[in-house]
């Protein structure tokens, strides 16, 4: 989410056996929406080597103008993961990244082999640069830094980035461009050259670093990988994903997973200052009633394992929520801090299932939209811990620093298909089975009656437009 730019203090960048100094560290709250501050001017001399050009083998000469999508599995889980991630390969020859999938910011980066400091992962598993960093005369380096003055001296100047998220992790480089592998849905294996940041100072709150290596950006600035794939004709502008509670699940560049009907429809919130999702206002419900809480603007991130909602509408659902339970063999407990609040049964849980029945279902209903709601099950906001206790997956966003906004995470976006139809500006939602990727491909799909679970590398051996590249 963009806030007001400021300059920061400047960096020293040095290179080879020297280290990038800097910063204090943070403690982490949970995985929040992406803040992005822009506008900085480091230079990044002597730390890139020279590179051949690349060239992509290809299926076919040119994807058809809008006529494909590109479609890759996701890994992890809101609990006890509190990520999900996605595999992409960049580079020739291609190196595979797992990068945390992100509706709330725009911009995709790597550990930077640069060197790097506060990367967490072994050389090997770098990012490493080929002279082919952006300058600050690129259109995309532009459309980045807006509405910030322009941070270089010149034109020619390499492009700098930082972003910093919510949870006060940050990461600080240089934008890079270069090949992405992908496998399109009509049989297209194309290696388009895309901008993203290549990260050599990396900040991450708390006592735990990712395992992953970085950030795949998903909003709808200029910077995000859909934002290029579709100004470059090989997708529309639609980016959308399908988060399992089993864990897993899968993210699609395009629109031809879109279904025809039963999508529920809610327009985007028009605002030029944004690159990610944000719709409303909504009010919220209760068991089938108004809660009184209304006029919610809602940010959709699926960098957010939990879902966040002002002072006012948090407090007002955590006291239906208390006085619904008041008399049921289920009770409040201080013990167990997976969440800040948990109760406990007469006998540990096992699953969400097993405590459901003693909570109702909420709802989002939406005004700008006729009939809309985004229906809510205690499988929805609800998470049982490792201790077997059932806690509560909305956090008081007011507490971390979000003020009035309300963050919309992962928890309430399981197992549905979630569609940011930037063509339309409008977002979408659809019940799914979210443990098996689509058939789309019209000729892995004649003789199966039933979509191909994604896990089994049945898909890759039937279905080439699926088929991952190897590292």
């Amino acid at each position: 989410i963009l806030i007001q730019p400021s300059r920061l203090k400047e960096k020293e960048v040095l290179c080879h056996s020297q280290i990038l100094m800097g910063g204090d560290k943070r403690n982490r709250v949970f995985a929040l929406t992406a803040l992005l501050i822009l506008g900085l001017s480091v230079t990044f001399p002597c730390c890139f080597s020279a590179a051949s050009q690349p060239q992509t083998k290809k299926k076919s000469a040119q994807a058809n103008k809008f006529g494909s999508s590109a479609v890759l599995p996701l890994h992890g889980n809101v609990y006890p993961l509190g990520y999900y991630s996605v595999s992409i390969n960049i580079g020739y020859p291609a190196k595979r990244f797992d990068l945390d999938i992100d509706t709330g910011s725009d911009l995709t980066w790597v550990q930077c082999d640069a060197p790097c400091t506060g990367c967490t992962r072994p050389r090997e598993y770098l990012y490493k640069p080929k002279n082919n960093h952006l300058q600050c005369g690129d259109p995309l380096c532009v459309a980045f830094h807006l509405p910030a003055s322009d941070p270089c001296k010149t034109p020619e100047d390499q492009c700098d980035y930082e972003v910093e998220y919510a949870d006060q992790g940050s990461s600080l480089g240089v934008m890079v461009n270069d090949h992405f592998p992908l496998k399109f849905t009509n049989g297209s294996q194309l290696g388009p050259r895309l901008a993203f940041g290549c990260g050599y100072d990396q900040k991450y709150p708390g006592p735990n670093t990712p395992p992953t290596t970085g950030v795949i950006g998903l909003g709808n600035g200029k910077a995000s990988i859909v934002s290029q794939l579709s100004r470059m004709g090989l997708t529309r502008n639609v980016v959308g994903h399908c988060l399992s509670g089993q864990g897993g699940g899968f993210l699609f560049f395009g629109d031809d997973l879109v279904p025809s009907s039963g999508v529920m429809w809610t327009p985007m919130s028009r605002n030029s200052m944004e690159n990610h999702y944000s719709s409303g206002p909504a009010e919220l419900v209760f068991n089938g009633k108004s809660t009184g809480v209304k006029g919610l603007s809602l940010v959709f991130d699926s960098g957010s394992s939990y879902t966040y909602f002002n002072s006012q509408a948090y407090k007002a659902v955590v006291n239906l929520v208390r006085n619904d339970l008041d008399g049921k063999p289920i009770k409040e407990t201080s013990e167990d801090k997976s969440l800040p609040i948990c109760w406990k049964g007469r006998k540990p849980f096992k699953s969400v299932g097993d405590a459901k029945n003693f909570f109702k279902p909420l709802a989002l209903s939406f005004i700008n939209a006729k009939n809309v709601q985004l229906q809510l099950s205690p499988e929805d906001y609800l998470i049982v811990s490792k201790h077997g206790n059932v806690c509560f997956g909305i956090l008081n966003g007011s507490e971390v620093g979000l003020g009035n906004l309300n963050i919309i995470g992962d928890i309430m976006l399981l197992d549905k298909m979630l569609i940011y139809d930037n063509e339309n500006q409008r977002i979408g939602w659809a019940p799914a089975n979210c443990n098996r990727l689509p058939n789309v491909d019209r000729e892995c799909s004649e003789g199966n009656s039933q979509p191909i679970v994604a896990n089994l590398g049945i898909l890759e051996q039937h279905c080439p437009a699926y088929a991952l590249y190897d590292q």
